[in-house]
């Protein structure tokens, strides 16, 4: 289907609909992650009872994440509410995507345990699905203290929300907001000036996404334990989403939540996690020295009808850049290579054997006979196509930080090759498009820079630097006096 392309994340291009005057049409499931939740549960299932999105197209689906004891529908809720129960693995992100699975929906809605919503929540959301299919929205929340709500019947919960009481049982204004995502709102205009880095706000308990979008960014990382909303927000934004704040989205958390009590603790055992999985939470990363599971930056290198030596020159100019955090995905033939007995040197697959030997045990060098089918792994692919030129050991690093500073999505180095963001490739094609200059320039913006601008010099002419390995007689060790002695490495600093 044929999807309006939105710019970065200014989704204010989109039409709004306006609530209660449009038509909804789209399924839509409401999953309920629950851990010992058997005294807000019913108040969660109240409001969703009270929705004005029509209920013959809501499902609601309570996931019992192994509670201590079973979890029972109570009398008011939603008319088509079941339990699925998790069989395997445990916690929120486990249990969201058994959810998630079970479901039936176009769209799924996550909302936790503790989230009384008000009677627009669930419209308010949708509309923006029944736009575009890329979208993922955020709804708003405040926390209060859930005394109020004590000897309430759910029945007369769910009347509240009907008649929009609710909204008046605490005060909006006064109580607690989640300070890190509407800081972010209020910085960056409600996300349309945070580009590529509106993701890092995809965090808090109700949100919603397209059934295929969860389904093309790989779902939740269900060996997660905390911090599976950002991890998530990351790979959707790299499948191409657009995230969407809706304050019209409200409801009343219930309570504080577990981050909010023990920040620094849960900073601490995320920053061990998301470190490794978010490419672009780049503050979590070591400028230089550590190895990722999910790199910044994929160098795509094809060796085929190549010498090994302007390969390996080439290769080891980009791992040799100051940009530390990449991986080179080298193409060959390697697939051909076998253990028949023949002359080493008249060996009809010498060059690709030569890059075999010299790579195979690099933990930054993948070696492929073709790139793996979807989206690149990484955030950024720079496809080379040739080895004449090779680059600077600043060069990509410089180009790295130029489009993250001007959010763009693509740059041509003419004569080179590509470096493209991966949010921006996907969302052209989001749009049922082909990939084209003119699609990532409209996505993200593109820009051509010459070789020389670049920081590409002539490969014959870049000296990655090797040991010295000249033979030498040795040399006699002095013993330092104490009056001489300085501390150093062997006496290197004397």
């Amino acid at each position: 289907m044929s999807q309006p392309l939105i710019r970065r994340n200014e989704w204010r291009a989109l039409p709004k609909q306006e609530l209660g005057a449009w038509t909804p049409t789209r399924s839509v499931s409401v999953v309920i992650p629950t851990w010992s939740a058997d005294t807000t549960l019913p108040v969660v299932l109240a409001g969703l009872a009270a929705q004005t999105y029509p209920a013959h197209l809501l499902e609601v689906v309570v996931v019992d994440d192994g509670n201590p004891t079973a979890v029972t529908l109570p009398e008011v809720r939603p008319e088509n509410t079941r339990v699925v129960r998790v069989t395997e693995g445990w916690g929120r992100a486990n249990a969201c995507h058994t959810g998630a699975l079970a479901s039936d929906g176009d769209v799924i809605q996550w909302l936790d345990a503790d989230m009384l919503a008000f009677r627009e929540h669930l419209e308010a959301q949708l509309r923006w699905h029944h736009e575009i299919d890329y979208a993922v929205v955020l709804g708003t929340k405040r926390f209060v203290d859930p005394a109020p709500l004590a000897g309430w019947s759910t029945a007369a919960v769910r009347d509240a929300v009907v008649s929009g009481d609710i909204a008046k049982t605490w005060d909006w204004d006064a109580e607690e907001t989640h300070k890190w995502v509407e800081g972010m709102w209020r910085r960056t205009d409600d996300l349309t000036q945070a580009g590529p880095r509106a993701f890092r706000a995809h965090v808090g308990a109700t949100g919603s996404l397209t059934r295929e979008l969860y389904v093309a960014s790989g779902g939740m990382a269900t060996s997660l334990r905390l911090g599976e909303d950002m991890e998530l927000g990351h790979r959707l934004g790299e499948a191409g989403g657009v995230l969407i704040p809706e304050h019209a989205s409200r409801a009343w958390h219930l309570g504080r939540t577990h981050v909010m009590e023990h920040r620094d603790q849960i900073n601490r055992y995320n920053d061990a996690f998301l470190a490794n999985l978010v490419p672009t939470m780049r503050p979590k990363r070591n400028r230089r020295g550590r190895r990722y599971d999910v790199p910044y930056l994929e160098v795509v290198v094809d060796s085929r009808d190549h010498r090994a030596d302007e390969v390996i020159g080439l290769v080891d100019a980009v791992l040799d850049s100051s940009l530390d955090d990449l991986r080179v995905v080298l193409l060959g033939d390697y697939a051909a290579l076998t253990d028949e007995r023949q002359s080493p040197l008249g060996d009809p697959q010498l060059e690709q054997r030569i890059l075999h030997r010299t790579y195979a045990g690099d933990q930054r060098v993948e070696l492929a006979d073709a790139l793996p089918h979807g989206r690149c792994r990484s955030p950024w692919r720079l496809t080379l196509a040739g080895m004449a030129m090779a680059p600077a050991a600043d060069a990509i690093e410089a180009i790295l930080d130029d489009l993250e500073l001007h959010h763009e999505g693509a740059a041509v180095i003419d004569g080179i090759g590509r470096l493209e963001r991966t949010a921006a490739v996907e969302r052209v094609r989001r749009t049922g498009a082909d990939v084209t200059d003119e699609g990532l320039q409209a996505a993200y913006g593109l820009v051509h820079i010459t070789a020389s601008d670049a920081g590409w010099i002539e490969a014959a002419e870049r000296d990655v630097s090797r040991y010295e390995g000249k033979l030498r007689p040795p040399v006699e060790r002095e013993a330092p006096s104490r009056s001489d002695h300085r501390p150093g490495l062997f006496g290197r600093l004397r």
